[in-house]
């Protein structure tokens, strides 16, 4: 009997441990950039407001600016309100992504690809997975992204990346890892915010540059959220079915009924290029997923 209690104690004990383990794995970010990021490149050219709400990167013919997390995830939602280079932007690139910086890297990105005064702005989001990328697609947005904040989000879980503007799901990348497409799952990722010259290729092919006379080109963060599972070195955690892991709970394994509706319409009125759309570029040999449903 004594051995009966002492092994039932045993396992609550541990049971309680795992608890606190991932509870303490799942974080609500502060909202404060100054404790939850730090400067990777050109610090002159990344500002803060006093209280660490908010943050803005330039770019100018000196240098660009990025920013990391402190921290690494797997799985979680994350939201960013930005407000992009209003006017002449051409050549610019402002890319919001979580990323491994491993060889075979996983990576989920926004990247905004600026225009000529006039134009609108270009929201390009890609996937790497196992270090493949490939899987651009492009949309306009429904508004001017110069005028004030939107917010921009990713949705990462076991079953699916949901790329969302103003909660509005743009894109939807599927895990049909058991059908053999690479899906990010096993590596955590950091969130970083960058702004550079892209100007061999960010507008119209390379063909529209950076004007310099036009600048510096300064694009605005605020109001981020993180809400994600922190890597602590154990996958487990983060896969784990627990309230605080609440992004694989089954009513987020796919989009829900409004979410399809207004992801058709993006779809249908903003989408402007779609590497499934592309077979010629695939020598008319589609990736696998292009197949695959999306929900």
């Amino acid at each position: 009997m004594a051995n009966i209690c002492n092994r039932d104690t045993h396992v609550l004990v541990l049971s309680f441990f795992n608890l606190i383990s991932i509870s303490i794995a799942s974080v609500i970010s502060t909202g404060n950039f100054n404790s939850d990021f730090y400067i990777t490149w050109s610090p002159s050219h990344v500002y803060a407001s006093a209280d660490g709400h908010s943050r803005s990167l330039k770019l100018d013919q000196e240098s660009g600016s990025s920013i990391a997390s402190n921290d690494m995830f797997l799985f979680g939602q994350i939201d960013m309100q930005i407000k992009l280079i209003p006017g002449y932007s051409a050549g610019t690139v402002l890319a919001f992504y979580l990323a491994s910086d491993q060889p075979n890297r996983d990576e989920i990105d926004f990247e905004f690809l600026g225009n000529v005064t006039g134009q609108p702005y270009i929201l390009q989001t890609n996937v790497y997975a196992d270090g493949f990328d490939n899987r651009e697609e492009r949309i306009f947005l429904w508004f001017d992204p110069t005028k004030d904040f939107h917010t921009y989000s990713i949705l990462w879980n076991l079953y699916q990346i949901v790329f969302m503007v103003d909660w509005v799901p743009i894109r939807v990348y599927r895990n049909h890892a058991d059908k053999g497409v690479a899906f990010p799952r096993r590596q955590p990722m950091s969130l970083k915010v960058s702004l550079w010259n892209g100007d061999s290729w960010a507008t119209r092919g390379g063909r529209d540059k950076v004007d310099w006379s036009k600048g510096p080109f300064i694009a605005s963060m605020r109001n981020y959220k993180i809400d994600a599972c922190v890597w602590k070195g154990n996958p487990r955690f983060c896969r784990a079915d627990s309230t605080a892991n609440w992004w694989n709970e089954p009513r987020f394994s796919s989009l829900t009924w409004n979410q399809r509706r207004l992801f058709k319409w993006v779809r249908k009125y903003y989408l402007i290029y779609d590497y499934c759309q592309d077979p010629k570029r695939f020598q008319n040999q589609l990736p696998r997923e292009c197949s695959l449903p999306k929900y």
